[in-house]
């Protein structure tokens, strides 16, 4: 799916004839084409008409295309009705079917505390948990010029003990992500200008609260803050507040603002569904410089400090941003490979250079193909693919030939480029690890890996040149949020495709008949870091491997059969006498396919979902290669 923030191209007389051809569509069985029309025509008008003409088409079409099911509940002090439309229309722009469950008005401490309330009957992926500051903190709002400081305080005190038992409680009851609003700080304090002399003040005392509820929610995995304050702010409380809708239905946001109120969630929602993009494919002329450099030469394009290139600097900056998110970059341009080159790297004005993409392909060939071989040059699905380009055709044509790529749509002011990627929500992380951060660097060691392989005769002789190391150990409050993430978007080599948030993984390793075992790995050419995830569980005298799966970096390296090799050998170590896997097949985990049988493994049941498979123990000659150093912390046998 192409993703829906972005200013509309075409006039509402184009949109309107989407519509028709929507339902057209679907009346023909075009149902993939169907839903690309119906996105576009979000994208062209995000507004609350259409956001009711998507919802109702939804339903035919849900069956028929690919979506991923969502469902997200809302705790909530304030009217959010009118929103729930505008954020489901925003998930399946992103390729979300998005189910929204409601709270009644202001119970969500009971909610939250009450074991089977409708919340956990439910069974949401995310909560939010929206509470306005008048709620929340209701002596802080109307009463502060009452209070005295002591009192005050204590007050503030009682709001974070608050949050702090709600969360508490939500999390006995329930794995599923928390996202918490932080509180807004009054526009207009009641003790005026007075109130910005001291942190003990009004709007002080607030933000005190918020720092308190981010170390309180810092521990917690699984929980996250949405910065309301800060949202507001963007958009201005005098232009966000809509007092009469507030006094009459409990609606405190004005009707120009409730779309960006949805988008805002989306932030969250993305990323914690899975949806996110690893590569940013980036064009050159007019998008990441101004002018076209075969025609002005690098004398004549815009990028620098002053404007009109800082508009393209901005852009660069947003793009150094993402990859240190650990998003990649990569350039698709047609254009003179030797005329780019001499800009990338001796333009003055360049913050971003050659040494920042993991891929680059300047050339004439169509750029949907240049897309497909980018994926494949950086190992991942098409889906992983953003794509940034100035040119409406170029967007088009990537849109019909790649439905799958994430087509960013720029407006037609550069000063806006920036800020259009920031908004992208496609590019969200919730956590940051250690490999996100040095994503770039890896794929530059990948590809002298991928060199020196073509030296030698046996792929033998080229794992023992490689010297590889491999490290395992259980999941730990360290690599907790990197293994939850890697079970949550890692597709080609995953045998099951099961998705784990931390809270569940944190849960599983608290269980003494699960084994949850992360691998790193690195070599003569630079540290992989933690690329792969093992997860058991015993039965009885069996032992199931209910996951296992390996980054895309490492697979063919024979990693794979090292951590197979002891699951087996600690299972084994354990008293059991089979270890047993299914592999259930997606579009995406083709590599996986065969990896059980070519380990020895015997085929028990094929059915719909997938196919069984069983090692005996006892009789198995599953070794670690003798190419890879394996170093076995003492926890997981």
């Amino acid at each position: 799916m192409s993703d829906s923030n972005s200013n509309s191209t075409l006039g509402e007389g184009h949109a309107s004839n989407l519509r028709p051809e929507v339902d057209r569509l679907i009346a023909e069985g075009a149902f993939d084409i169907a839903s690309r029309r119906l996105a576009e025509l979000w994208r062209r008008d995000p507004a609350a008409g259409t956001a009711s003409f998507v919802i109702s088409r939804l339903g035919p079409l849900r069956d028929k295309i690919a979506l991923t099911k969502f469902k997200l509940a809302i705790l909530r002090s304030f009217t959010v009705e009118p929103i729930v439309p505008l954020l489901r229309a925003e998930a399946f722009a992103y390729g979300i079917d998005l189910d929204v469950h409601v709270s009644d008005f202001n119970t969500y401490v009971q909610d939250m505390i009450d074991g089977h309330s409708s919340l956990y009957r439910f069974a949401p992926n995310a909560v939010l948990l929206a509470v306005r500051s008048d709620q929340a903190a209701p002596e802080l709002w109307r009463d502060f010029a009452d209070l005295s400081p002591r009192t005050a305080q204590q007050a503030a005190e009682r709001v974070v003990s608050g949050y702090e038992q709600w969360i508490g409680a939500f999390r006995k009851h329930s794995q599923a992500a928390l996202i918490v609003h932080s509180l807004e700080r009054p526009s207009s304090p009641g003790l005026g200008a007075l109130d910005d002399q001291s942190e003990a003040g009004q709007s002080g005392l607030i933000r005190q609260i918020n720092r308190e509820m981010r170390r309180v929610t810092a521990g917690l995995p699984g929980v996250y803050i949405l910065d309301y304050d800060a949202l507001v702010a963007r958009h201005g409380s005098e232009h966000w507040h809509d007092e009469r809708k507030w006094l009459t239905a409990r609606l405190p946001i004005a009707a120009g603002y409730l779309l960006p109120m949805a988008r805002e969630w989306m932030r969250f929602i993305v990323p914690l569904s899975g949806r996110t993009a690893k590569v940013l494919v980036v064009d050159l002329d007019n998008t990441l410089w101004g002018g076209v450099i075969g025609e002005d030469g690098m004398a004549g394009i815009k990028v620098g400090a002053e404007y009109p290139g800082a508009a393209y600097q901005a852009l660069h900056r947003a793009l150094l941003d993402l990859s240190r998110r650990g998003i990649l970059l990569a350039l698709c341009s047609k254009n003179n490979l030797d005329d780019a080159m001499e800009a990338l790297e001796k333009h003055p004005g360049m913050l971003v250079r050659a040494k920042h993409f993991a891929a680059m392909h300047i050339n004439w060939t169509d750029k949907a193909q240049n897309l497909r071989e980018i994926a494949q040059e950086l190992n991942v699905g098409i889906d992983a693919l953003a794509f940034l380009d100035d040119n409406p055709f170029e967007r088009e044509q990537v849109r019909a030939a790649l439905p799958e790529v994430t087509v960013i749509d720029l407006p037609k002011n550069p000063l806006e480029y920036a800020s259009t990627v920031r908004n992208c929500a496609v590019f969200e992380r919730l956590t940051l690890s250690s490999e996100d951060q040095q994503r770039t660097e890896m794929y530059a060691a990948q590809k002298q890996r991928a060199g020196a392989e073509q030296t030698f005769q046996s792929k033998e002789d080229f794992f023992r040149f490689l010297e590889q190391e491999a490290e395992l150990e259980p999941v730990s409050d360290l690599t907790l949020a990197r293994v939850a993430q890697l079970t949550q978007k890692t597709n080609q080599f995953n045998l099951t495709t099961r998705r784990y948030t931390e809270p569940q993984i944190a849960e599983m390793g608290k269980q003494p008949e699960w084994n949850i075992f992360s691998i790193k790995v690195r070599d003569r050419f630079g540290d992989h870091g933690l690329v792969g995830v093992a997860i058991t569980h015993d039965e009885g005298e069996q032992c199931e491997v209910d996951t296992f799966l390996l980054s895309c970096r490492v697979i063919g390296r024979t990693v794979e059969t090292a951590l197979l090799a002891h699951l087996a050998e600690s299972a084994a170590q354990r008293g059991r006498k089979q270890l047993f896997g299914w592999f259930l097949p997606t579009k995406k985990n083709v590599p996986a396919r065969d990896f059980y049988q070519q380990h020895g493994f015997e085929q028990r049941v094929t059915n719909s979902a997938g196919t069984l498979w069983v090692l005996d123990l006892h009789s198995s000659t599953l070794r670690c290669p003798e190419w890879i150093k394996l170093k076995v912390a003492a926890e997981t046998t």
